[in-house]
Protein backbone atom coordinates (compact mmCIF):
# COMPACT_ATOMS: atom_id res chain seq x y z
CA UNK A 1 0.00 0.00 0.00
CA UNK A 2 3.04 2.25 -0.06
CA UNK A 3 2.00 3.80 -3.38
CA UNK A 4 -0.73 5.85 -1.69
CA UNK A 5 -3.68 4.18 -3.42
CA UNK A 6 -6.83 3.38 -1.50
CA UNK A 7 -6.54 -0.41 -1.74
CA UNK A 8 -9.41 -2.94 -1.73
CA UNK A 9 -10.94 -1.90 1.60
CA UNK A 10 -10.95 1.79 0.75
CA UNK A 11 -12.35 1.07 -2.67
CA UNK A 12 -15.13 -1.01 -1.09
CA UNK A 13 -16.11 1.88 1.14
CA UNK A 14 -16.15 4.23 -1.82
CA UNK A 15 -18.46 1.76 -3.53
CA UNK A 16 -20.90 2.23 -0.66
CA UNK A 17 -22.12 5.46 -2.25
CA UNK A 18 -24.75 4.78 -4.89
CA UNK A 19 -25.63 7.28 -7.56
CA UNK A 20 -28.78 7.87 -9.49
CA UNK A 21 -29.21 10.25 -12.42
CA UNK A 22 -29.56 13.52 -10.52
CA UNK A 23 -28.62 13.05 -6.92
CA UNK A 24 -26.68 11.00 -4.44
CA UNK A 25 -27.93 8.91 -1.58
CA UNK A 26 -25.77 7.39 1.12
CA UNK A 27 -25.98 3.74 2.05
CA UNK A 28 -25.21 2.79 5.63
CA UNK A 29 -22.07 0.76 6.03
CA UNK A 30 -22.63 -2.60 7.69
CA UNK A 31 -22.05 -3.08 11.42
CA UNK A 32 -18.86 -4.96 10.67
CA UNK A 33 -17.36 -1.83 9.14
CA UNK A 34 -19.03 0.64 11.49
CA UNK A 35 -16.42 0.30 14.20
CA UNK A 36 -13.66 0.63 11.65
CA UNK A 37 -14.91 3.89 10.12
CA UNK A 38 -12.20 6.11 11.58
CA UNK A 39 -9.50 3.71 10.53
CA UNK A 40 -10.83 3.39 6.98
CA UNK A 41 -11.33 7.14 6.61
CA UNK A 42 -7.71 7.67 7.46
CA UNK A 43 -6.69 4.79 5.22
CA UNK A 44 -8.54 6.12 2.19
CA UNK A 45 -8.29 9.88 2.49
CA UNK A 46 -4.87 10.52 4.02
CA UNK A 47 -1.42 10.14 2.62
CA UNK A 48 2.03 10.47 4.01
CA UNK A 49 3.37 13.97 4.52
CA UNK A 50 6.02 13.36 1.90
CA UNK A 51 3.49 12.23 -0.71
CA UNK A 52 1.11 15.12 0.00
CA UNK A 53 3.92 17.63 -0.21
CA UNK A 54 4.86 16.23 -3.60
CA UNK A 55 1.41 16.56 -5.21
CA UNK A 56 -0.58 19.11 -3.21
CA UNK A 57 0.55 22.01 -5.36
CA UNK A 58 -0.22 20.12 -8.57
CA UNK A 59 -4.04 20.09 -8.40
CA UNK A 60 -4.33 22.64 -11.20
CA UNK A 61 -1.82 20.79 -13.37
CA UNK A 62 -3.48 17.44 -12.73
CA UNK A 63 -6.84 18.96 -13.63
CA UNK A 64 -5.53 20.34 -16.92
CA UNK A 65 -3.98 16.98 -17.80
CA UNK A 66 -6.89 14.74 -16.86
CA UNK A 67 -10.09 16.80 -16.84
CA UNK A 68 -9.90 19.98 -18.94
CA UNK A 69 -10.53 18.17 -22.22
CA UNK A 70 -14.19 17.66 -21.27
CA UNK A 71 -14.86 20.11 -18.42
CA UNK A 72 -13.04 23.10 -19.93
CA UNK A 73 -9.74 24.76 -19.13
CA UNK A 74 -11.48 27.10 -16.68
CA UNK A 75 -13.88 24.44 -15.30
CA UNK A 76 -16.77 26.17 -17.03
CA UNK A 77 -18.03 23.03 -18.77
CA UNK A 78 -17.96 21.82 -22.32
CA UNK A 79 -18.54 18.26 -23.45
CA UNK A 80 -19.12 17.60 -19.76
CA UNK A 81 -20.82 19.76 -17.14
CA UNK A 82 -19.45 22.82 -15.37
CA UNK A 83 -17.48 22.17 -12.18
CA UNK A 84 -17.96 25.66 -10.73
CA UNK A 85 -21.72 26.18 -10.92
CA UNK A 86 -22.47 24.48 -7.58
CA UNK A 87 -24.37 21.59 -9.20
CA UNK A 88 -22.74 18.26 -8.39
CA UNK A 89 -24.89 15.94 -10.46
CA UNK A 90 -23.22 12.70 -9.38
CA UNK A 91 -22.30 13.35 -5.76
CA UNK A 92 -21.25 16.37 -3.71
CA UNK A 93 -18.50 16.68 -1.13
CA UNK A 94 -15.15 14.94 -1.06
CA UNK A 95 -16.59 11.44 -0.75
CA UNK A 96 -18.98 11.80 -3.65
CA UNK A 97 -16.36 13.47 -5.83
CA UNK A 98 -13.74 10.86 -4.97
CA UNK A 99 -16.06 8.00 -5.85
CA UNK A 100 -17.08 9.58 -9.15
CA UNK A 101 -13.48 10.25 -10.16
CA UNK A 102 -12.31 6.78 -9.18
CA UNK A 103 -15.19 4.82 -10.72
CA UNK A 104 -16.05 7.05 -13.70
CA UNK A 105 -19.44 7.46 -15.37
CA UNK A 106 -19.31 5.03 -18.25
CA UNK A 107 -22.48 5.95 -20.11
CA UNK A 108 -21.39 9.61 -20.27
CA UNK A 109 -17.89 8.77 -21.43
CA UNK A 110 -16.02 9.57 -18.21
CA UNK A 111 -13.33 6.92 -17.62
CA UNK A 112 -12.40 5.53 -14.21
CA UNK A 113 -9.26 7.12 -12.75
CA UNK A 114 -9.04 4.78 -9.74
CA UNK A 115 -6.00 2.95 -11.07
CA UNK A 116 -4.18 5.96 -12.48
CA UNK A 117 -4.33 8.50 -9.62
CA UNK A 118 -2.56 8.06 -6.31
CA UNK A 119 -4.49 9.16 -3.23
CA UNK A 120 -2.51 12.37 -2.94
CA UNK A 121 -3.22 13.19 -6.57
CA UNK A 122 -6.92 12.47 -6.10
CA UNK A 123 -7.00 14.73 -3.03
CA UNK A 124 -5.13 17.45 -4.91
CA UNK A 125 -7.65 17.47 -7.76
CA UNK A 126 -10.63 17.51 -5.38
CA UNK A 127 -9.12 20.32 -3.28
CA UNK A 128 -8.47 22.29 -6.46
CA UNK A 129 -12.06 21.80 -7.65
CA UNK A 130 -13.52 22.89 -4.31
CA UNK A 131 -11.24 25.93 -4.13
CA UNK A 132 -12.16 26.97 -7.67
CA UNK A 133 -15.87 26.52 -7.00
CA UNK A 134 -15.64 28.67 -3.87
CA UNK A 135 -13.67 31.40 -5.63
CA UNK A 136 -15.74 31.38 -8.81
CA UNK A 137 -16.93 34.84 -9.76
CA UNK A 138 -18.01 34.75 -13.40
CA UNK A 139 -17.17 37.89 -15.29
CA UNK A 140 -18.06 38.68 -18.88
CA UNK A 141 -15.15 37.72 -21.10
CA UNK A 142 -14.50 40.85 -23.17
CA UNK A 143 -14.19 40.58 -26.91
CA UNK A 144 -11.26 42.29 -28.59
CA UNK A 145 -12.23 44.77 -31.26
CA UNK A 146 -9.51 43.47 -33.54
CA UNK A 147 -7.18 40.50 -33.86
CA UNK A 148 -4.18 39.96 -36.11
CA UNK A 149 -3.17 37.12 -38.38
CA UNK A 150 -0.05 36.89 -40.46
CA UNK A 151 -1.92 38.31 -43.45
CA UNK A 152 -4.87 40.35 -42.14
CA UNK A 153 -5.95 42.76 -39.46
CA UNK A 154 -9.38 41.39 -38.52
CA UNK A 155 -12.43 43.06 -36.98
CA UNK A 156 -14.33 41.06 -34.33
CA UNK A 157 -18.07 41.67 -34.00
CA UNK A 158 -20.53 40.13 -31.53
CA UNK A 159 -23.47 38.74 -33.51
CA UNK A 160 -25.56 36.93 -30.87
CA UNK A 161 -25.22 36.23 -27.15
CA UNK A 162 -28.61 35.26 -25.71
CA UNK A 163 -28.05 31.58 -26.47
CA UNK A 164 -27.77 28.29 -24.59
CA UNK A 165 -25.05 25.92 -25.85
CA UNK A 166 -25.14 26.97 -29.50
CA UNK A 167 -23.90 24.08 -31.63
CA UNK A 168 -24.08 25.06 -35.30
CA UNK A 169 -24.92 27.86 -37.72
CA UNK A 170 -25.93 27.87 -41.39
CA UNK A 171 -27.34 30.52 -43.71
CA UNK A 172 -30.56 30.87 -45.68
CA UNK A 173 -29.29 34.02 -47.41
CA UNK A 174 -27.23 37.13 -46.65
CA UNK A 175 -29.84 38.34 -44.18
CA UNK A 176 -30.90 35.18 -42.32
CA UNK A 177 -29.07 32.45 -40.42
CA UNK A 178 -30.24 29.41 -38.46
CA UNK A 179 -28.59 28.46 -35.17
CA UNK A 180 -29.05 25.25 -33.20
CA UNK A 181 -28.99 25.16 -29.42
CA UNK A 182 -28.13 21.74 -28.02
CA UNK A 183 -31.07 21.67 -25.55
CA UNK A 184 -33.33 21.38 -28.61
CA UNK A 185 -34.06 24.84 -30.00
CA UNK A 186 -33.67 26.13 -33.54
CA UNK A 187 -33.13 29.90 -33.55
CA UNK A 188 -33.38 32.47 -36.33
CA UNK A 189 -30.89 35.33 -36.71
CA UNK A 190 -32.27 37.99 -39.06
CA UNK A 191 -30.35 41.13 -40.06
CA UNK A 192 -28.13 40.74 -37.02
CA UNK A 193 -31.03 40.35 -34.56
CA UNK A 194 -31.72 37.06 -32.77
CA UNK A 195 -35.45 36.37 -32.91
CA UNK A 196 -36.84 35.90 -29.40
CA UNK A 197 -39.04 32.90 -30.22
CA UNK A 198 -37.43 29.63 -31.37
CA UNK A 199 -38.86 27.75 -34.33
CA UNK A 200 -41.82 25.70 -33.04
CA UNK A 201 -42.40 21.94 -33.41
CA UNK A 202 -38.81 20.92 -34.10
CA UNK A 203 -37.95 17.28 -33.26
CA UNK A 204 -37.81 16.17 -29.64
CA UNK A 205 -34.21 15.50 -28.63
CA UNK A 206 -32.45 13.74 -25.77
CA UNK A 207 -30.42 16.52 -24.18
CA UNK A 208 -28.20 14.45 -21.91
CA UNK A 209 -24.42 14.25 -21.93
CA UNK A 210 -23.27 15.39 -25.37
CA UNK A 211 -26.63 14.72 -27.03
CA UNK A 212 -29.29 17.13 -28.18
CA UNK A 213 -30.03 19.16 -31.30
CA UNK A 214 -26.75 19.37 -33.13
CA UNK A 215 -26.18 20.31 -36.75
CA UNK A 216 -28.33 22.36 -39.11
CA UNK A 217 -27.69 22.47 -42.85
CA UNK A 218 -29.45 24.39 -45.60
CA UNK A 219 -30.15 22.63 -48.88
CA UNK A 220 -27.85 23.75 -51.74
CA UNK A 221 -31.04 24.52 -53.70
CA UNK A 222 -32.89 26.09 -50.78
CA UNK A 223 -34.20 28.93 -52.93
CA UNK A 224 -36.11 26.39 -55.02
CA UNK A 225 -37.10 23.72 -52.48
CA UNK A 226 -36.87 25.30 -49.00
CA UNK A 227 -35.43 22.17 -47.35
CA UNK A 228 -33.53 22.45 -44.06
CA UNK A 229 -31.70 19.47 -42.52
CA UNK A 230 -31.19 18.64 -38.83
CA UNK A 231 -29.04 16.12 -36.96
CA UNK A 232 -30.05 15.22 -33.41
CA UNK A 233 -30.02 12.51 -30.73
CA UNK A 234 -33.17 10.44 -31.23
CA UNK A 235 -34.54 8.11 -28.52
CA UNK A 236 -36.46 4.85 -28.64
CA UNK A 237 -39.12 4.74 -25.93
CA UNK A 238 -39.25 0.97 -26.34
CA UNK A 239 -35.55 0.36 -25.63
CA UNK A 240 -34.02 1.06 -22.22
CA UNK A 241 -31.17 -0.35 -20.17
CA UNK A 242 -31.21 -1.64 -16.60
CA UNK A 243 -30.95 1.92 -15.25
CA UNK A 244 -33.99 2.96 -17.31
CA UNK A 245 -31.90 5.02 -19.73
CA UNK A 246 -33.36 5.41 -23.20
CA UNK A 247 -31.37 4.06 -26.14
CA UNK A 248 -30.40 6.77 -28.64
CA UNK A 249 -28.69 7.30 -31.98
CA UNK A 250 -28.07 10.18 -34.39
CA UNK A 251 -31.04 10.77 -36.68
CA UNK A 252 -31.17 12.94 -39.82
CA UNK A 253 -34.39 14.71 -40.86
CA UNK A 254 -35.37 17.52 -43.17
CA UNK A 255 -38.29 19.93 -43.14
CA UNK A 256 -39.52 23.41 -43.98
CA UNK A 257 -40.01 26.50 -41.82
CA UNK A 258 -43.39 28.10 -42.42
CA UNK A 259 -44.36 31.03 -40.20
CA UNK A 260 -41.67 30.08 -37.65
CA UNK A 261 -43.07 26.52 -37.45
CA UNK A 262 -41.18 23.36 -38.44
CA UNK A 263 -43.33 21.50 -40.99
CA UNK A 264 -43.28 18.73 -43.61
CA UNK A 265 -40.70 16.69 -41.71
CA UNK A 266 -39.15 13.71 -43.50
CA UNK A 267 -36.88 11.16 -41.81
CA UNK A 268 -33.86 10.61 -44.05
CA UNK A 269 -31.75 8.36 -41.82
CA UNK A 270 -32.84 6.32 -38.83
CA UNK A 271 -30.47 3.54 -37.82
CA UNK A 272 -31.77 0.01 -37.26
CA UNK A 273 -33.34 0.04 -33.82
CA UNK A 274 -31.20 -2.85 -32.58
CA UNK A 275 -28.14 -0.59 -33.02
CA UNK A 276 -29.41 2.14 -30.67
CA UNK A 277 -27.36 2.32 -27.44
CA UNK A 278 -27.65 4.08 -24.08
CA UNK A 279 -24.37 5.97 -23.89
CA UNK A 280 -24.64 9.75 -24.13
CA UNK A 281 -21.46 10.83 -25.89
CA UNK A 282 -19.62 10.87 -29.22
CA UNK A 283 -22.59 11.57 -31.47
CA UNK A 284 -20.59 13.23 -34.27
CA UNK A 285 -23.60 14.61 -36.18
CA UNK A 286 -22.16 17.01 -38.75
CA UNK A 287 -23.85 17.42 -42.14
CA UNK A 288 -22.33 18.58 -45.44
CA UNK A 289 -23.26 18.43 -49.14
CA UNK A 290 -20.97 17.66 -52.07
CA UNK A 291 -21.03 19.27 -55.51
CA UNK A 292 -23.50 16.67 -56.77
CA UNK A 293 -25.84 17.48 -53.90
CA UNK A 294 -25.36 14.24 -51.95
CA UNK A 295 -25.49 14.50 -48.16
CA UNK A 296 -22.72 13.29 -45.86
CA UNK A 297 -23.11 13.02 -42.10
CA UNK A 298 -21.01 11.69 -39.25
CA UNK A 299 -21.78 9.52 -36.24
CA UNK A 300 -19.17 9.10 -33.49
CA UNK A 301 -18.36 5.77 -31.88
CA UNK A 302 -20.75 6.53 -28.97
CA UNK A 303 -18.09 5.25 -26.58
CA UNK A 304 -18.38 1.70 -27.98
CA UNK A 305 -14.98 1.61 -29.60
CA UNK A 306 -15.02 -1.80 -31.35
CA UNK A 307 -18.22 -0.83 -33.18
CA UNK A 308 -16.25 1.74 -35.20
CA UNK A 309 -14.69 -1.24 -37.04
CA UNK A 310 -18.02 -3.03 -37.56
CA UNK A 311 -19.77 -2.01 -40.79
CA UNK A 312 -23.05 -3.49 -39.56
CA UNK A 313 -23.19 -0.68 -36.97
CA UNK A 314 -23.86 3.01 -37.74
CA UNK A 315 -21.53 4.49 -35.10
CA UNK A 316 -17.92 5.40 -35.76
CA UNK A 317 -18.74 6.13 -39.41
CA UNK A 318 -19.18 8.80 -42.06
CA UNK A 319 -22.36 8.13 -44.08
CA UNK A 320 -23.52 9.26 -47.52
CA UNK A 321 -27.12 9.43 -48.73
CA UNK A 322 -29.07 11.28 -51.38
CA UNK A 323 -30.95 14.33 -50.12
CA UNK A 324 -34.22 12.37 -50.14
CA UNK A 325 -32.71 9.65 -47.94
CA UNK A 326 -32.14 7.05 -50.65
CA UNK A 327 -28.77 5.33 -50.97
CA UNK A 328 -26.25 6.12 -53.73
CA UNK A 329 -25.62 2.86 -55.55
CA UNK A 330 -21.87 3.54 -55.72
CA UNK A 331 -21.54 3.67 -51.92
CA UNK A 332 -18.75 1.24 -50.95
CA UNK A 333 -20.87 -1.13 -48.82
CA UNK A 334 -24.08 -1.29 -50.84
CA UNK A 335 -23.71 -4.97 -51.73
CA UNK A 336 -21.01 -6.38 -49.45
CA UNK A 337 -20.55 -7.61 -46.84
CA UNK A 338 -24.18 -8.78 -46.61
CA UNK A 339 -24.89 -7.24 -43.19
CA UNK A 340 -23.22 -3.87 -43.87
CA UNK A 341 -25.22 -0.65 -43.64
CA UNK A 342 -25.40 0.68 -47.21
CA UNK A 343 -25.19 4.32 -46.10
CA UNK A 344 -21.63 3.89 -44.77
CA UNK A 345 -19.01 5.84 -46.72
CA UNK A 346 -15.99 5.37 -44.41
CA UNK A 347 -15.38 3.79 -41.01
CA UNK A 348 -12.97 3.59 -38.09
CA UNK A 349 -13.79 7.06 -36.73
CA UNK A 350 -13.86 8.14 -33.08
CA UNK A 351 -15.87 11.38 -32.94
CA UNK A 352 -15.90 13.31 -36.23
CA UNK A 353 -17.35 16.68 -35.22
CA UNK A 354 -16.34 18.57 -38.35
CA UNK A 355 -17.07 17.85 -42.03
CA UNK A 356 -16.42 20.01 -45.09
CA UNK A 357 -16.07 19.55 -48.85
CA UNK A 358 -13.21 21.43 -50.50
CA UNK A 359 -14.74 23.63 -53.23
CA UNK A 360 -11.78 23.19 -55.60
CA UNK A 361 -10.65 19.58 -55.09
CA UNK A 362 -13.98 18.04 -53.92
CA UNK A 363 -12.07 16.28 -51.13
CA UNK A 364 -14.17 15.51 -48.06
CA UNK A 365 -12.32 16.63 -44.93
CA UNK A 366 -13.14 15.74 -41.35
CA UNK A 367 -11.89 16.76 -37.93
CA UNK A 368 -11.98 14.15 -35.18
CA UNK A 369 -11.91 14.77 -31.46
CA UNK A 370 -9.38 12.27 -30.16
CA UNK A 371 -8.72 10.86 -26.69
CA UNK A 372 -5.79 12.30 -24.70
CA UNK A 373 -3.85 13.33 -27.79
CA UNK A 374 -4.44 12.03 -31.27
CA UNK A 375 -6.99 14.54 -32.58
CA UNK A 376 -7.04 14.13 -36.36
CA UNK A 377 -7.65 15.99 -39.60
CA UNK A 378 -8.47 13.46 -42.32
CA UNK A 379 -9.07 13.46 -46.06
CA UNK A 380 -11.97 11.00 -46.32
CA UNK A 381 -12.06 8.45 -49.15
CA UNK A 382 -14.85 6.02 -49.99
CA UNK A 383 -14.60 2.67 -48.24
CA UNK A 384 -11.44 3.50 -46.30
CA UNK A 385 -10.78 2.43 -42.71
CA UNK A 386 -9.45 5.28 -40.55
CA UNK A 387 -8.24 2.96 -37.84
CA UNK A 388 -10.06 3.81 -34.63
CA UNK A 389 -9.58 2.21 -32.11
CA UNK A 390 -6.98 -0.16 -33.58
CA UNK A 391 -4.52 2.66 -34.24
CA UNK A 392 -4.22 6.05 -32.57
CA UNK A 393 -1.69 8.72 -31.62
CA UNK A 394 -3.41 9.23 -28.26
CA UNK A 395 -3.96 7.59 -24.90
CA UNK A 396 -7.04 7.08 -22.76
CA UNK A 397 -8.14 10.10 -20.71
CA UNK A 398 -6.96 8.35 -17.55
CA UNK A 399 -3.48 7.98 -19.04
CA UNK A 400 -3.64 4.24 -19.70
CA UNK A 401 -2.51 2.71 -22.98
CA UNK A 402 -5.22 2.79 -25.63
CA UNK A 403 -3.41 0.80 -28.31
CA UNK A 404 0.21 -0.13 -28.97
CA UNK A 405 -0.17 0.73 -32.66
CA UNK A 406 0.03 4.02 -34.51
CA UNK A 407 -0.22 2.31 -37.89
CA UNK A 408 -1.48 -0.95 -39.35
CA UNK A 409 -1.81 -2.28 -42.90
CA UNK A 410 -5.13 -1.38 -44.50
CA UNK A 411 -5.75 1.55 -42.15
CA UNK A 412 -5.44 5.20 -43.17
CA UNK A 413 -3.05 7.59 -41.50
CA UNK A 414 -4.38 11.02 -40.51
CA UNK A 415 -3.42 13.85 -42.82
CA UNK A 416 -2.57 15.88 -39.72
CA UNK A 417 -2.73 15.04 -36.02
CA UNK A 418 -2.28 16.80 -32.71
CA UNK A 419 -0.52 15.88 -29.47
CA UNK A 420 -1.69 17.00 -26.96
CA UNK A 421 -5.35 17.14 -27.92
CA UNK A 422 -6.91 20.57 -28.65
CA UNK A 423 -10.43 19.06 -28.73
CA UNK A 424 -11.17 19.49 -32.44
CA UNK A 425 -14.74 20.33 -33.37
CA UNK A 426 -16.27 22.41 -36.19
CA UNK A 427 -14.69 22.78 -39.63
CA UNK A 428 -15.18 24.86 -42.76
CA UNK A 429 -13.16 25.69 -45.87
CA UNK A 430 -12.84 29.30 -46.92
CA UNK A 431 -14.57 30.16 -50.20
CA UNK A 432 -15.46 33.86 -50.00
CA UNK A 433 -14.14 37.25 -51.10
CA UNK A 434 -13.57 38.87 -47.69
CA UNK A 435 -10.24 37.05 -47.17
CA UNK A 436 -9.07 36.19 -50.72
CA UNK A 437 -5.66 34.92 -49.60
CA UNK A 438 -7.38 32.27 -47.48
CA UNK A 439 -9.41 30.67 -50.27
CA UNK A 440 -9.18 26.89 -50.01
CA UNK A 441 -7.73 27.00 -46.48
CA UNK A 442 -9.30 24.99 -43.65
CA UNK A 443 -10.75 26.68 -40.55
CA UNK A 444 -10.47 24.18 -37.68
CA UNK A 445 -12.21 24.91 -34.37
CA UNK A 446 -11.06 23.52 -31.02
CA UNK A 447 -12.94 23.19 -27.74
CA UNK A 448 -10.17 22.65 -25.20
CA UNK A 449 -7.71 25.08 -26.80
CA UNK A 450 -10.49 27.64 -27.44
CA UNK A 451 -9.01 28.32 -30.84
CA UNK A 452 -9.61 28.59 -34.56
CA UNK A 453 -6.65 27.35 -36.56
CA UNK A 454 -6.08 28.10 -40.23
CA UNK A 455 -4.60 25.15 -42.15
CA UNK A 456 -3.02 25.70 -45.55
CA UNK A 457 -3.55 22.57 -47.66
CA UNK A 458 -2.43 21.30 -51.05
CA UNK A 459 -4.62 18.43 -52.27
CA UNK A 460 -4.69 16.18 -49.18
CA UNK A 461 -1.57 17.55 -47.46
CA UNK A 462 -1.36 20.15 -44.69
CA UNK A 463 1.46 22.62 -45.38
CA UNK A 464 1.09 25.22 -42.64
CA UNK A 465 -0.94 25.95 -39.49
CA UNK A 466 -1.68 29.33 -37.90
CA UNK A 467 -3.88 30.16 -34.90
CA UNK A 468 -6.36 32.93 -35.81
CA UNK A 469 -8.66 33.03 -32.75
CA UNK A 470 -7.61 32.21 -29.19
CA UNK A 471 -9.22 32.28 -25.72
CA UNK A 472 -12.60 33.75 -26.62
CA UNK A 473 -14.53 30.59 -25.68
CA UNK A 474 -14.75 26.93 -26.66
CA UNK A 475 -15.10 26.83 -30.44
CA UNK A 476 -18.04 24.62 -31.38
CA UNK A 477 -18.45 25.56 -35.04
CA UNK A 478 -16.85 27.69 -37.75
CA UNK A 479 -18.78 28.72 -40.86
CA UNK A 480 -18.19 30.99 -43.83
CA UNK A 481 -21.17 33.29 -44.39
CA UNK A 482 -22.62 34.13 -47.81
CA UNK A 483 -20.95 37.57 -47.69
CA UNK A 484 -17.53 36.00 -47.02
CA UNK A 485 -17.27 36.78 -43.30
CA UNK A 486 -16.24 34.01 -40.91
CA UNK A 487 -18.69 33.11 -38.12
CA UNK A 488 -17.44 31.40 -34.96
CA UNK A 489 -19.85 29.61 -32.61
CA UNK A 490 -18.57 29.73 -29.03
CA UNK A 491 -19.52 27.92 -25.82
CA UNK A 492 -18.63 29.27 -22.38
CA UNK A 493 -19.53 32.08 -22.95
CA UNK A 494 -22.31 31.10 -25.35
CA UNK A 495 -22.16 33.54 -28.25
CA UNK A 496 -21.45 33.92 -31.95
CA UNK A 497 -18.84 36.27 -33.36
CA UNK A 498 -18.18 37.50 -36.89
CA UNK A 499 -14.74 38.10 -38.40
CA UNK A 500 -14.17 40.55 -41.26
CA UNK A 501 -11.03 41.94 -42.86
CA UNK A 502 -9.87 45.45 -41.97
CA UNK A 503 -6.71 45.51 -44.04
CA UNK A 504 -4.37 43.17 -45.85
CA UNK A 505 -1.27 43.55 -43.67
CA UNK A 506 1.18 42.54 -46.38
CA UNK A 507 -0.21 44.94 -49.00
CA UNK A 508 -0.35 47.73 -46.39
CA UNK A 509 3.41 47.48 -45.84
CA UNK A 510 4.35 47.54 -49.52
Amino acid sequence: MGDGRAGPLGYFLLRCTLFNKRNVRSVTVTKILYGMTSLVLCFVMTTSAAETEGVAADGAKLYQTNCAQCHGAELQGGNAQSLVDGVWQFGAGKWGMASTIQQGITHLGMPAFGLSLANGELDAIIDFLLEQEKAYDPQPRPLPQTIQSQEYDIAVELVASELEIPWAIDFLDEHTALITERPGRLRVLRDGVLMATPVADTPEVVHEGQGGLMDVAVDPEFGDNGWIYLAYSHALESKRDGDDRLATMTRIVRGHIDGNIWTDEQVLFEAPHETYITTRHHYGSRIVFDAAGDLYFSIGDRGRRPMAQDVSKPNGKVHRIHRDGTIPQDNPFVSHPPNALPSIFSYGHRNPQGLAIHPETDILWDTEHGPMGGDEVNAIRAGRNYGWPEISYGRNYNGSILTRFEAKPGMEQPTYFYRPSPGLCGLDIYHGDEFPKWRGHLFVGALKYESVELLTVAEDRVLHAETIVKNLGRVRDVAVGPEGAVYVVLNGPDRIIRLTAIVDRIEATQ
